[in-house]
């Protein structure tokens, strides 16, 4: 490896953090570079804008160019990497305008998913949602902030699996992936996701109620108002989205 750190320091970021690091496993060398870049980029690592050289990733994650090339076109398709015209491959800015999309997005889809869930919403899917609510509120209490991300998305995904539609899921996963770049970027995790612990028990309360108006309207508040704190937080002087009354607050 170059002894230039200077030359590529996203790239030594990445091999310093790589998740293959400890056996376990068994991954192709495209998954590999999936895996590390993608959580580089989630995490923050590789800052909004980065160029990301395909030379310098190979080099760094010791493969060759053809499993890096096949990860940047899998984030490029989730949204977290785009590529420009003759300067090759870089992260995604943050903005107002994308948060907005991104959220727009969701707003037509996660309420839909969830209205179609708590329809049919059995014993089972009960159990796994509550388990994977218990599994977000103890790691929100334990401050692992890793552990506080992969909790809260194994709770909305245990409500949006149960609508059993497969092309909603695949419609939800990019948009998803996009604003967990701005939700850890713009939220003090521990007090905003521990203070809106009572959103995502409604939700879960809906479903399991069979109330499908109620679990849309309450996963539309949940959204809307994340999305207005993460525009506050990135100085937007208006609110993107109207919250309307969640069923817990309505009067």
């Amino acid at each position: 490896m170059r002894s230039d750190a200077a030359r590529s320091p996203v790239p030594r970021a990445l091999a310093a953090e790589a998740p293959w690091a400890t056996p376990g496993g068994h991954r192709t060398l495209a998954e590999k570079a999936f895996v590390a870049l993608h959580d580089a980029v989630l995490s923050g690592r590789v800052a909004p804008g980065e160029r990301l050289r395909i030379e310098d990733l190979a080099e760094m994650l010791d493969m060759s160019p053809m499993p890096i090339r096949e990860a940047l076109r899998r984030l490029d398709a989730a949204g977290l990497v785009e590529h420009v015209p003759h300067k090759g491959t870089r992260v995604t800015e943050l903005s107002l305008v994308d948060l907005q999309e991104v959220y727009e997005a969701r707003l037509a889809l996660e309420p839909l998913a969830c209205r179609l869930a708590a329809a049919q919403f059995t014993d089972e899917d009960a159990a796994t949602a509550e388990a994977a609510l218990e599994l977000h509120v103890a790691a929100c209490a334990g401050g692992d902030v890793s552990e506080v991300w992969a909790t809260h998305t194994s709770f909305h995904f245990a409500l949006y699996r149960a609508a059993r539609s497969r092309w909603l899921l695949r419609l939800i996963s990019p948009l998803w992936e996009s604003s967990e770049r701005y939700r850890r970027a713009s939220l003090p995790v521990q007090r905003r996701l521990a203070d809106r612990q009572s959103e995502h028990e409604r939700m879960l309360a809906a479903c399991v109620a069979r109330d499908p108006e109620a679990a849309a309207r309450e996963t539309h508040f949940h959204l809307a108002l994340t999305a207005n704190l993460m525009a506050s937080a990135m100085g937007g002087s208006d609110e993107l989205f109207a919250t309307g009354d969640a069923v817990g607050t309505a009067s």
